[in-house]
C-alpha cells in the first residue's frame, strides 16, 4: 500500500487540530505511510507479518507536528527532558522539544546513542548537560521487546537523571510492556497494534 507523502484522507492541519482530531490524524498517517505487511525480520530479530517504519511518519511534517503535540501532552508536569535512543527516537525528541518551546513550556531533548561516540568527548548521550536527579521521559517509535528504550533508560540512570516513564506511539504488544513495569517504569503507548491494524485493513476495504 503506497502512497503519496503529501497526501492523506484527512485534510485536519496538525497544527490547529483539538487532541481527538490530531490523533486521528496520526493514525492515518501510520496506516498509509508507516504499516506494511508482508515478512519482515525486525531489529529484535524476530519475524513478523508487519513492519511499522515509524520515521515514515515522524520525519513527516504534519505527523512531526502530531506527534510533538500528542506526546508534550502527555508528560508529566515535572519532566526536565524528553531523550530516547538514535534513530528512531531523535526525531520524536526534537518535534516534542520544538512543540514544548512554541507552547511555553521548553523541554529540551536528548539523544542516547547506541555506542559511545569515537572522538572528542566519547559521549553516550547528545544534548543540554541537566542537574543532577533531573526527571527526564524516555520516547520510542515502536516497542517490541522493549530492549531499545531500556538501553536508553540504562545510559540515562547511568548518567544521574531520574527516569521513571517510557512513552512510545505504538506497542506491538510482545514484551515491552512487561519489561518496563520489571524496571519500576510506567509505560503508554499512543497506539496499540490492534487499532493501527484494524483501521489499516479498513482503510484497504474502503
Amino acid at each position: 500500500m503506497t502512497h503519496n507523502s503529501n497526501q492523506t484522507r484527512s485534510d485536519v492541519r496538525a497544527a490547529t487540530a483539538d487532541f481527538t482530531m490530531l490523533r486521528q490524524l496520526l493514525l492515518e498517517l501510520i496506516c498509509q505511510l508507516a504499516y506494511q505487511e508482508g515478512e519482515f525480520v525486525l531489529s529484535s530479530g524476530q519475524r513478523s507479518s508487519y513492519y511499522i517504519n515509524g520515521k515514515q511518519v515522524t520525519l513527516h511534517p504534519q505527523g512531526a507536528l502530531a506527534v510533538g503535540r500528542l506526546i508534550l501532552s502527555e508528560l508529566p508536569k515535572d519532566t526536565q527532558a524528553v531523550a530516547g535512543l538514535t534513530l528512531g527516537a531523535d526525531p520524536i525528541v526534537t518535534a516534542v522539544s520544538v512543540v514544548s518551546a512554541y507552547e511555553h513550556r521548553p523541554i529540551p531533548a536528548l539523544i542516547v546513542r547506541k555506542e559511545a561516540k569515537g572522538h572528542g568527548t566519547r559521549a553516550y548521550i547528545e544534548g543540554p548537560i541537566l542537574e543532577a536527579n533531573s526527571h527526564v521521559v524516555v520516547l520510542e517509535d515502536v516497542v517490541t521487546t522493549g530492549q531499545s528504550a531500556m538501553k536508553a533508560v540504562e545510559r540515562l540512570r547511568a548518567a544521574g537523571y531520574s527516569v521513571k516513564q517510557v512513552i512510545a506511539l505504538v506497542d506491538r504488544q510482545q514484551g515491552g510492556a512487561e519489561l518496563y513495569q520489571s524496571a519500576g517504569l510506567k509505560f503508554q503507548a499512543v497506539f496499540s497494534i490492534q487499532e493501527i491494524q484494524e483501521h489499516y485493513r479498513h482503510l484497504v476495504t474502503w
